[in-house]
């Protein structure tokens, strides 16, 4: 099965919406290991919802927290510990979208980051970039940590509109593919979704044997 981890420049750039068109293009399945904030519902039921094909399987959080904030400071809250011991991929025979929780450097505990997850499931990293004020010195920290580290980046997913200044300023800097180019979308909703899920770069990923 091949496992790609969705992860982010920041909070709120789109990680959920990005998952659901990914899921779409791939017919793959989805799995959030960790959510925190469930006041307005899990991201499993909105990315269940938005998804159209009937092949793609929504697999249980590992863990789940009501407030809205870092995993670790949710546990902390609940007076639990997140071990990543318990982090195990479920299996399946579709391609495996994995949402993170924040971005890479979000702590877990007191000795794991979000972007761990990536590297104990063996899950290539596709990284969510936004255009906003500092987005370009996010990504390519992110895009710099990523290569350093030598962890597995498939691409990035550029969401929204991008100034041309800015969308080169990252896609040449760090000389990453670009998975998709997302415009900016008024309503997320089943057919936003299918329709954004053509704009995925096929090509990159691996295709369906047929017989």
């Amino acid at each position: 099965m091949t496992r790609y981890f969705i992860s982010g420049i920041g909070t709120d750039v789109g990680k959920t919406f990005v998952s659901a068109i990914l899921t779409e293009a791939l017919k793959a399945d989805y799995w959030k290991p960790i959510q925190c904030g469930t006041e307005d519902g899990s991201d499993r039921e909105k990315v269940s919802k938005l998804v159209s094909n009937k092949e793609s399987k929504f697999f249980d959080e590992v863990y789940k927290f009501s407030e809205p904030l870092s995993p670790h400071f949710a546990a902390e809250k609940t007076n639990k510990t997140i071990s990543m011991d318990n982090i195990v991929p479920p299996a399946g025979n579709n391609p495996l979208v994995i949402e993170g929780a924040g971005g890479l450097l979000v702590p877990l505990n007191k000795e794991n980051y979000v972007v761990d997850i990536a590297s104990k499931v063996d899950a290539e990293i596709i990284l969510v970039c936004r255009n906003y004020l500092g987005c370009i010195n996010h990504s390519l920290l992110s895009i710099d940590y990523l290569l350093r580290n030598q962890l597995k980046l498939k691409g990035i997913v550029l969401n929204g509109y991008f100034e041309p200044a800015v969308k080169s300023a990252i896609v040449n800097f760090a000389n990453v593919q670009v998975i998709a180019e997302i415009p900016e979308v008024v309503e997320i909703s089943k057919r936003s979704v299918l329709q954004q899920s053509q704009k995925i770069n096929l090509s990159l990923f691996p295709q369906p044997e047929t017989t």
